[in-house]
């Protein structure tokens, strides 16, 4: 099991080269032989792992309600999106991996593993972000 951000995007991010208020950012979902590798790049990079099923999309869903705020009780600051789901689905997924479709090579953020299969049959899929929190830094 294994989660993490990519150093392409650690890079980028202290270059200013993203929004992540208002750029496109996609949750993708990927299959049993994805495995975070910090020096994937590129949505490309990571693509041919991607879930197929009913109810999903290739190349996942965009991020709604997408925030970047400053926690100054908690020193950090916090990057947060609405929760997404996917309805009538029916697949299985082992990760979940962000990506900036805005940027222009579809640059990867974080993957995230969910320690395991996770199923759903005709019904919701959601991924629920820990207190609205996806990525903090302290």
């Amino acid at each position: 099991m294994a989660s993490g951000m990519y150093n392409y995007f650690k890079a980028h991010i202290l270059d200013a080269e993203y929004n992540l208020a208002s750029d496109t950012i996609k949750c993708a979902l990927m299959n049993n032989t994805h495995a975070f590798d910090a020096t994937n790049d590129v949505w490309a990079d990571v693509s041919a792992n991607e879930i197929t099923g009913t109810g999903y999309t290739a190349g996942g869903q965009a991020l709604t309600g997408q925030s970047v705020t400053i926690d100054d009780v908690n020193n950090k600051g916090v990057f947060g999106a609405n929760d997404v789901s996917w309805t009538s689905a029916t697949f299985t997924a082992y990760h979940t991996v962000l990506y900036d479709d805005t940027h222009l090579s579809d640059a990867l953020m974080i993957s995230i593993d969910f320690g395991g299969a996770q199923t759903v049959t005709g019904n919701t899929f959601t991924i629920q972000w820990s207190s609205g929190e996806i990525i903090n830094i302290s």
